[in-house]
C-alpha cells in the first residue's frame, strides 16, 4: 500500500484555480455583517491573509485584487461590484464550520473556500480528535464489518482520520492538506484511491473503524462551490455539540505557519475499499430476484458513473446505458445549469438518450436514473406517453415510498423514518405493515440518529436502505434497490407507476409540492421568516390553518430549529381531507423553501384521476398564497 499521495493534484494542475472569480449569492453559513473597518485596516488584513496563502492560485487572485483596490478611484468591476465592495464580501467574515461543516464559493478569503481554509478546518478537527478520540466521536455502531486490520484502531493506536473527495475544482487538493494535517497532528489519515462518492467515504468510516471521516465535495452546488462534510467515528454527519465544538478549535487554530504539513505519513488505500463498499452494496438485494431492467444512468458530471456501472454489473442487471455527455467528471458541468437532477432541464440529455437508445435498438428503456454529482442522491423517471420528453420525473416523496414498500415486501424489520419536510404517507405505509415510524428535522444527520433505523428518506432525493453499511444517503444502493423492484414488477406486467397507483387507491393521494425561493439577499430570508410569524395566513388554498407549530421552540420530539409548520384543516368544496406547510430557510444554499402536502382519498371507482387533479389544484393555490403571505 502506497503512503503517500502521488495523483491527488492532477485533476487540480489540470486546471488552476478552477471557477475563482465568478460573483456568487452569500455563502448561507458565512457571517456576514462584521462591524464596519476602515479600508486601511481591511487591507492589512487581506496582505496578512495573501503572506500566509499556501495556495499560488488563490494569492495571484488576492494580489490581483489588491492591486486593485490600491489602484481604484471607487469604479466597479464585472458584475457591479467595485473592488472595495469584493475585498469586503471576501473578509467580511469567516465561513462558519456547522452541521453541514463547510460549503461555499471557492476564491481567496476567509469568506470563501480554499486551501487556508480547509488547513484550519482540518486542524480545528484534528485537535477535536486528539481531545476526545474514539469515546468522543462515537464508536461504531452495532454490525458493522470488520475492516482491514493494517486501519482497524487497536488499543492506544492513534485515531484514523479517512478522507475522500470528488472531482471538483481544488478538491484533490483539500483532501491532500488534510491528510497532511492529520498526519501531522500526530494522527493516522487513509485517503480514498481516487475521486469516489459521497456513500464510499461514509462505508469506509464504518467499515475501517475510523474516528472521523471528511468528504471534500459540493455534492450538487454550483461549479464555482466546494465543502467540506465531515463524519465522526459511528458513521454519521455531525450535530451539535460536536460541530460547535470542532468550530472553536478552529477559531483557536494560529498562523498557518504554526501547522504542521508534512509531506507523507498518510495512507492511501487500494481498490479493495471499492471491492467492499460494492460487495456490501449488492447485499441489499434478494439472491435469485429478477434482474431483467433496462436503465439510462446519468452522473451529471460527477463521480458516480463508474461505481453504478460496476454495482449494476455486479449484481447481475444489464449494463445501464450511460449519458454520454456526463458520464464523466467535469468539475465544469457544462451541460447543465445545475448539477442536481431536480433542477429543470438536468435530465434533459438522459431523456434524450433514452429516446435515442429506444429508435437504435427498438426497446424502450425501463428507467432513467440519475445520481447528483457526488451520488448520495438517486433520482428516478419512468416512462409518460403525456410527456414532452416522454419521460417523467419522480418525485422524492414517490420513490421514497416505493422504496419502503419493496423493503416490507422483502421482510425488512426495525424503525422506517423520514423528516419534517417529507411527505406522511411513510407513516401509513409502516403503520399498515405494523412497524415503528419516527420523524426527524431535515437531513441525513438527524434521520440516521434513529434508533433502530432500518430505513429512512428525504424527499431531496436521498435514501439510507442499508444502515449498517452507509449510515447517509447513498444513492447507488437506492439504484439497486429501486431497478430490484422495477424488474419485479416488469416480470409481472406491471410497472412502478402501477405501483404508485396502488399506493394511492389504498392511502390516498398524497400529493406533494415545494416552492423554492432563491435571493442575492439573505436577509430578505429573514424578513420573510418575521412576517411569517407576525402575521400568519388563516387560510391557504383554501383551507383553514388548523395549528401553526414555530419550530424554532422545538417539540416533544424535535429539537429546535428555524422554520414554521402549518396544520391545514379539510374542506369538503376542495375535495381534500388534510394538508401541512412547512416553512425554513435552507441550510446549504440562499433559499427559502416551503414543503408541502395535501392529502385527497379516493371515494369513488375511478376516482384516482380527480382526485389527483383535486390535490394538484390546491397545491398551486397554496404556493400562490404562501407567495404573498411572506412576501418574497
Amino acid at each position: 500500500m502506497r503512503d503517500e499521495l502521488t495523483d491527488l493534484t492532477d485533476a487540480a494542475a489540470a486546471a488552476p484555480g478552477g471557477p475563482t472569480g465568478t460573483p456568487a449569492a452569500p455563502a448561507p453559513q458565512g457571517e456576514q455583517g462584521a462591524p464596519a473597518e476602515s479600508d486601511e485596516a481591511l487591507l492589512a488584513r487581506a496582505r496578512t491573509w495573501l503572506a500566509e496563502d499556501p495556495d499560488p492560485d488563490t494569492r495571484e487572485e488576492l494580489a490581483r485584487l489588491l492591486a486593485e483596490v490600491e489602484g481604484a478611484a471607487g469604479g466597479s468591476r464585472d458584475g457591479g461590484q467595485s473592488p472595495v465592495a469584493e475585498l469586503r464580501d471576501r473578509f467580511g467574515g469567516t465561513l462558519q464550520f456547522g452541521t453541514a461543516g463547510l460549503r461555499g464559493e471557492l476564491g481567496a478569503g476567509p469568506m470563501r473556500m480554499n486551501r487556508a481554509v480547509v488547513i484550519r478546518a482540518a486542524a480545528g478537527l484534528a485537535a477535536y480528535l486528539r481531545e476526545h478520540g474514539t469515546d468522543g466521536s462515537g464508536s461504531p455502531a452495532g454490525g458493522v464489518e470488520t475492516g482491514p486490520g493494517a486501519h482497524r484502531a487497536a488499543a492506544g493506536a492513534a485515531p484514523l482520520v479517512v478522507v475522500g473527495y470528488d472531482a471538483r475544482y481544488k478538491s484533490a487538493d483539500f483532501a491532500r492538506d488534510t491528510a497532511a494535517v492529520v498526519t501531522g497532528a500526530g494522527l493516522r489519515a487513509a485517503v480514498l484511491p481516487r475521486p469516489l462518492p459521497t456513500p464510499v467515504l461514509a462505508y469506509a468510516v464504518r467499515h475501517l473503524g475510523a474516528a472521523a471521516g471528511v468528504m471534500v465535495t459540493a455534492s450538487h452546488n454550483p461549479p464555482r462551490d466546494n465543502g467540506y462534510k465531515v463524519y465522526l467515528g459511528d458513521g454519521l454527519q455531525i450535530v451539535p455539540p460536536a460541530d460547535s465544538d470542532i468550530a472553536a478549535r478552529i477559531a483557536a487554530v494560529g498562523p498557518l505557519a504554526g501547522v504542521p504539513l508534512p509531506e507523507s505519513g498518510w495512507d492511501v488505500l487500494d481498490e479493495s475499499l471499492v471491492d467492499a463498499y460494492l460487495a456490501r452494496s449488492g447485499a441489499v438485494l434478494t439472491e435469485g430476484a429478477p434482474r431483467d431492467v433496462e436503465i439510462v444512468h446519468t452522473a451529471l458530471h460527477g463521480v458516480g458513473a463508474e461505481t453504478a456501472r460496476l454495482a449494476f454489473e455486479r449484481a447481475g442487471f444489464p449494463t445501464p446505458v450511460a449519458v454520454p455527455e456526463q458520464a464523466e467528471p467535469d468539475p465544469d458541468f457544462p451541460t447543465v445549469a445545475f448539477p442536481n437532477p431536480e433542477e429543470p432541464g438536468a435530465m434533459d440529455l438522459a431523456f434524450a438518450t433514452a429516446r435515442r437508445h429506444a429508435a437504435d435498438t427498438g426497446r424502450r428503456p425501463d428507467l432513467v436514473v440519475a445520481n447528483d454529482p457526488d451520488a448520495d442522491r438517486c433520482a428516478v423517471a419512468v416512462p409518460d406517453p403525456d410527456a414532452a420528453s416522454g419521460w417523467r420525473m419522480l418525485r422524492g416523496d414517490q420513490v421514497g415510498a416505493l422504496l419502503a414498500t419493496h423493503l416490507i415486501h422483502k421482510h425488512a424489520r426495525g424503525t422506517f423514518a423520514t423528516t419534517i419536510v417529507s411527505s406522511s404517507l411513510l407513516s401509513r405505509i409502516a403503520g399498515a405493515a405494523g412497524l415503528p415510524y419516527a420523524e426527524t428535522l431535515t437531513g441525513f444527520k438527524w434521520l440516521a440518529r434513529v434508533d433502530e433505523l432500518r430505513y429512512g428518506y428525504e424527499e431531496a432525493l436521498g435514501y439510507c436502505v442499508d444502515p449498517q453499511g452507509v449510515r447517509d444517503k447513498d444513492g447507488i444502493t437506492a439504484a439497486l434497490l429501486i431497478a430490484e423492484l422495477a424488474a419485479e414488477l416488469k416480470q409481472s406486467g406491471r410497472t412502478l407507476t402501477d405501483l404508485l397507483d396502488d399506493l394511492d387507491t389504498e392511502y390516498g393521494v398524497h400529493a406533494t409540492d415545494q416552492l423554492s425561493v432563491r435571493v442575492e439577499d439573505l436577509s430578505l430570508i429573514s424578513s420573510a421568516m418575521v412576517r411569517l410569524r407576525s402575521q400568519p395566513p388563516t387560510a391557504l388554498g383554501g383551507l383553514t390553518v388548523s395549528a401553526i407549530e414555530d419550530l424554532t421552540h422545538g417539540t416533544d420530539t424535535l429539537p429546535p430549529t428555524d422554520g414554521l409548520r402549518y396544520h391545514l384543516s379539510g374542506d369538503p368544496d376542495t375535495g381534500v381531507a388534510s394538508g401541512r406547510v412547512i416553512v425554513r430557510p435552507s441550510g446549504t444554499e440562499p433559499k427559502l423553501k416551503c414543503y408541502l402536502e395535501v392529502v385527497a382519498p379516493v371515494t369513488e371507482p375511478c376516482g384516482l384521476t380527480p382526485a389527483r387533479d383535486r390535490a394538484a389544484t390546491v397545491l398551486t393555490h397554496i404556493k400562490q398564497d404562501l407567495h404573498t403571505a411572506s412576501g418574497l
